[in-house]
């Protein structure tokens, strides 16, 4: 379960965009995890279209999946109603993720935004929309163009077939072995993200269905532009295998439902945020065949690692400046360097360990926060604490610190009072000292979950302050300028602040 200050981030921005009802019933399933129909309206003591409206607005935006489970003893099934708190959330990263098509597909773009604005939309929909708001006085675009730009966001994966509405799914079953591995206060918790994960995981397609794109058919003349919803069969093809007829072509375009893949999307912000993180201290010859090694990186489902061919790099590199002088020996050292290691498989392959990067970036934010917030001697502490992953006695940090010992005293205690670390007594092991004991430290087992709902906190916070700003310039004051900049600053801060929040949650 998400922690308390993540929940009122994500029933936030539920209210923001559908309205107070409708965050009403979010904030139920959130606290709740999933429930019946008959439940909600007996928790939050709404008219049952009140609260059915709204599900079918959380539905639509991919805020809510729904899902059939027995309950009790009987056969009995229901449907439950489960919030999936990712999705809420990735409501704040639409302008991060319409840039990345921006940039590799630009003519997709507008297609993209729809999906985006509207959470679930068959493709007749899409062409309504986008021949609707074509510009006056412009060429309306036809039907297979715009068929030809959807299909390139399908072959990329940004885009995929909506899952199962209502998949069946017995929690006992699936939960089971999930809670025998786990002791202690976490059970629930775990139960909590499991069950989360593990609805999510059965309501999808298979990927030969999830990414079948749109079927091409010669367009008459006549009707290319005036009847959007009628086209005339031409030659048919294959697709994966499976010949598609002008019947499957009509459920494709009337009757299947699309939605923006987030997972393509978070995993292509992961590469950004990694390339990025390690260009500042690069030389400019290094920074080419890095920046090369991220752009010729080979299409796969692998959200760990990237990996490129050496023949893309090579022909990325040369187009740079200083390029076409770079040795192929020179090449291979560099990406060696910067721990691009060659596969076991295909030595002609580089891959490179994002979550490894990832790991070590969380390490220097909440190294970064110790420090500012406790001084230089507790970031050393902490460090070493860190990076020994294990229990250490109190003059072992004083020796390996070389920290003044009443220093260090006065500082494990900060650090603990604060819970990033615990400390725990343990009898000496030396003959003759009685009922001598001395304390060992250690990290917190939680001390990420701590940091990470600081920083759910933290993003609360900007986003209330940019309402209360644009309620400010709503009411019309004689200082709308400055509002309206301290209101754009504060969108900035917002959306820096985001990537902090991906780095932990996300990525």
């Amino acid at each position: 379960m998400a922690s308390q200050h993540g929940i009122l981030l994500a029933v936030g921005i539920i209210s923001d965009h559908f309205g107070p009802l409708v965050s009403k019933v979010c904030d139920c399933l959130l606290r709740h995890s999933a429930l019946s129909l008959q439940e909600i309206i007996r928790r939050l003591e709404l008219s049952p279209g009140q609260v059915k409206n709204s599900l079918l607005i959380l539905i639509q935006h991919n805020c809510v999946q729904a899902y059939s489970a027995r309950r009790g003893s009987s056969d009995k099934t229901v449907t439950l109603y489960l919030a999936i708190f990712d999705n809420i959330l990735h409501r704040l990263r639409f302008s991060k993720f319409l840039s990345v098509v921006r940039a590799e597909i630009p003519e997709s773009e507008f297609l993209l935004d729809g999906l985006l604005r509207n959470g679930r939309l068959t493709f007749d929909q899409l062409v309504e929309r986008t021949i609707a708001t074509a510009p006056e006085g412009s060429a309306k675009p036809t039907r297979e163009e715009i068929r030809m730009n959807f299909n390139k966001l399908v072959y990329a994966h940004y885009v995929e077939r909506c899952p199962k509405p209502e998949p069946s799914f017995d929690p006992l079953k699936d939960e089971q072995p999930t809670a025998t591995k786990k002791r202690g206060p976490k059970t629930v918790e775990t139960l909590v993200l499991s069950l989360e994960q593990k609805v999510v995981r059965t309501a999808v397609l298979s990927d030969a269905e999830r990414f079948s794109d749109i079927p091409y058919y010669v367009e008459g003349p006549s009707n290319a532009n005036n009847d959007p919803h009628h086209a005339i069969a031409g030659d048919k093809r294959k697709h994966e295998a499976l010949e598609v007829d002008e019947e499957d072509s009509i459920i494709a375009e009337n009757e299947v439902l699309w939605r923006a893949n987030f997972e393509k999307f978070v995993f292509c912000l992961k590469k950004r945020f990694c390339a990025e993180r390690k260009k500042a201290k690069m030389k400019v010859g290094t920074l080419a065949i890095w920046e090369s090694f991220f752009e010729a990186n080979v299409t796969n489902n692998d959200t760990k690692t990237v990996t490129s061919p050496i023949n893309g790099i090579l022909e990325r590199v040369g187009q740079k400046e200083g390029g076409s002088s770079m040795t192929l020996d020179y090449i291979k050292s560099v990406l060696n360097d910067l721990e691009c290691i060659s596969t076991t498989t295909d030595t002609e392959q580089f891959t490179f360990d994002l979550n490894k990067l990832v790991e070590t970036c969380r390490n220097d934010e909440i190294e970064s926060l110790v420090k500012k917030k406790h001084g230089q001697e507790a970031y050393t502490i902490f460090r070493l604490l860190l990076k020994q992953g294990c229990p250490v006695e109190t003059d072992e940090i004083t020796d390996r610190t070389i920290l003044d010992k009443q220093v260090v005293h006065e500082t494990l205690y900060k650090l603990w009072k604060d819970e990033y670390i615990d400390s725990e007594r343990v009898p000496s092991a030396a003959s003759g000292t009685g009922n001598t004991q001395f304390f060992v430290w250690r990290v917190r087992n939680t001390y990420r979950e701590h940091y990470i709902d600081d920083l759910y906190h933290a993003a609360l916070n900007l986003r209330q302050m940019v309402n209360y700003m644009a309620e400010l310039l709503l009411e019309g004051t004689k200082d709308e300028t400055k509002l309206r900049n301290r209101k754009n600053i504060l969108i900035l801060a917002l959306t820096r602040h985001d990537e902090s929040l991906m780095l932990f949650h996300d990525f």
